[in-house]
């Protein structure tokens, strides 16, 4: 029989995998990844996210090498290398499983009906959310513009289905030529600045897996309170995991649902939660294609950003704004490629509201620096953060780096982290008022800062 080409994608795994799966039980396989910059409307991947894309491909090789199946490496335009594949391998059909963004949605379809006139047949899967955009509607018919109604209506219908094991053997029969992973250059190099990276995270399916069960075993009790703790172990860390596919969400969610009890019941619903807000980032990408570049909310389209100094904006980027919480969190990020969520919001806040930087500017910046830039969840996030975006954040709520550090971190244990030349400050969470020596002044002040803003976003609401 003709072998059947299965095309991966955001879904970098074995187990739960409903396309490899499919394509085992019909016979040989071809399995390949196609590093895809060229088709209208991809958007390339930030740095830390290369990164993480190489060793995810490593782990992924080595895995299929483990039974005898090699991975296909191509780059170029799907609809270019697709059928160039097929013609090679003779295969008779193609799976995948489903993207949700338009740029990406629109790629395969124009597969599927190259398939269709050529006698080829191809199916897509559902893998990488939980609930389908389009099956979670309002009483109306359409989408969401609140969180907390949309994960109602989920958790009222169908449960999640259960994970699909891993394959227990495939078959390839004449593999194709394959690129050399490290010929994608997808690492840095001059210089190399991903050291941090490497001491942090194992990218990889065996990776994802030891995380859950490490967080689920010593973590999920208590991660209602230890979430909000930027010093603390409060969180899963499974982000850049589920961004690139290494492991399912199907998965994460029974493997949680089966430690429900008594003791951390409340936990775990907030736990899921959690993954509930990424299937509502996700529906709304799907129905607002440019909600990386666009405003959720039309009326800001008005906002009257200001031209801050290009010092500003730097210094926000290298974390030197002389706030340690908003520092903290960007040096965490450029270290580690990651960001504790509560200090995302602060960060962000204190870039578009503290120095009036269009939103659009920070979502570009996080979506080059992090290993779990999402396409959905990193628009609509920052968008939540400006108040231009669905269920947003009040234009009023101006996150105070101050406060929120005195709140959160109140010895400061995170802010010596990534600011240790604040191990001698006489006031650490306000070091201007004492000796600080290193350490920069702050580049707004945070009332004034929070004035302008404030009468900003209500001149929005003049008629």
């Amino acid at each position: 029989m003709a072998p059947t080409l299965v095309w991966l994608r955001d879904d970098l795994r074995l187990a739960d995998n409903p396309a490899l799966s499919a394509a085992a039980q019909s016979g040989d396989v071809v399995v390949c990844y196609i590093l895809d910059e060229e088709s209208p409307g991809i958007r390339p991947l930030g740095g830390a996210s290369r990164w993480w894309l190489h060793h995810s491909l490593l782990a992924l090789s080595g895995s299929l090498a483990e039974l005898g199946v090699p991975l296909i490496l191509r780059r170029g335009a799907a609809a270019a290398v697709i059928p160039r594949l097929i013609e090679e391998t003779g295969a008779g059909a193609v799976v995948w499983n489903r993207r949700y963004g338009l740029a990406e949605r629109s790629a395969d379809a124009a597969i599927k009906t190259w398939c269709g006139e050529h006698a080829v047949t191809a199916t897509s899967f559902q893998a990488n959310l939980l609930f389908e955009p389009w099956a979670v509607t309002t009483g109306s018919g359409g989408p969401y513009r609140v969180f907390t109604p949309f994960w109602r209506a989920c958790m009222d219908g169908h449960p999640p289905r259960q994970p699909l094991g891993a394959p227990s053997s495939l078959r390839c029969g004449n593999p194709p030529m394959s690129n050399e992973l490290d010929y994608w250059a997808l690492l840095p190099t001059r210089p190399n600045w991903a050291q941090g990276l490497r001491e942090t995270w194992t990218p990889g399916e065996d990776g994802a897996h030891r995380r859950l069960a490490e967080f689920l075993d010593d973590h999920v009790s208590g991660y209602q309170k230890n979430r909000d703790l930027p010093a603390s172990e409060g969180t899963s860390r499974l982000s850049p995991h589920l961004r690139f596919g290494e492991i399912s969400p199907f998965d994460v969610w029974h493997a949680a649902q089966e430690r429900k009890d008594a003791s951390v019941g409340e936990d775990i619903r907030v736990f899921g939660s959690e993954l509930g807000w990424r299937e509502f980032c996700w529906q709304l990408l799907y129905f607002n294609p440019e909600l990386a570049t666009k405003n959720y909310r039309p009326e800001f389209d008005a906002f009257a950003w200001e031209s801050s100094t290009r010092s500003e904006l730097q210094a926000w980027q290298e974390g030197r704004t002389g706030y340690p919480l908003v520092d903290a969190g960007m040096r965490q990020m450029w270290e580690t490629g990651w960001m504790h969520n509560r200090i995302r919001m602060v960060t962000g806040s204190f870039l578009i509201k503290n120095l009036l930087i269009d939103w659009r500017v920070g979502e570009q910046w996080f979506w080059d620096c992090l290993v779990d830039a999402d396409t959905a969840s990193n628009a609509a996030n920052w968008q939540w953060v400006a108040g231009s975006g669905a269920d947003a954040s009040p234009y009023f709520r101006v996150f105070n780096p101050v406060t929120q550090s005195r709140k959160f971190d109140p010895e400061g244990k995170y802010l010596l982290r990534f600011v240790p030349e604040l191990a001698d400050a006489e006031n650490i969470h306000e070091p201007w008022k004492g000796r600080a020596e290193g350490y920069p002044a702050p580049v707004v002040d945070l009332r004034e800062s929070r004035e302008r803003a404030l009468a900003a976003y209500q001149a929005l609401r003049k008629p």
